[in-house]
């Protein structure tokens, strides 16, 4: 099992990125999938996640990031607009959780002018 995270970088407030993530070692399609993120000194906390019932989101998110997947090709994607600086932290890809697999090196987000 292997998750390999892309798309972070540097954006000022109310910027947008586009997270995605490759995984690979297990029937993609038949796990709900979560993006989490960490800040550091924090516990890893869950942002998003998509199953066959549909996305849910934290409330710190909601309305502002888009979790979506595609069961062909194995990726996980989040759309992030309206980026806060309390956004910023390494964002992670993996299963729901109960059935995580090992973690991947992560996203970093950065949100600052």
């Amino acid at each position: 099992v292997q998750f390999v995270e892309s798309g972070g970088g540097r954006v000022e407030p109310g910027g947008s990125l586009r997270l995605a993530c490759v995984a690979s070692g297990f029937p993609f399609n038949m796990y709900q999938m979560t993006w989490y993120r960490q800040i550091t000194g924090n516990e890893r906390e869950m942002v998003a996640t998509i199953s066959r019932a549909g996305a849910k989101y934290a409330d710190s998110v909601k309305g502002r990031f888009t979790i979506s997947r595609d069961n062909v090709k194995s990726e996980l994607y989040l759309e992030m607009k309206n980026l806060k600086p309390e956004d910023s932290a390494v964002y992670y890809c993996n299963r729901v959780q109960g059935a995580l697999g090992p973690w991947g090196q992560g996203a970093q987000v950065t949100v600052s002018s």
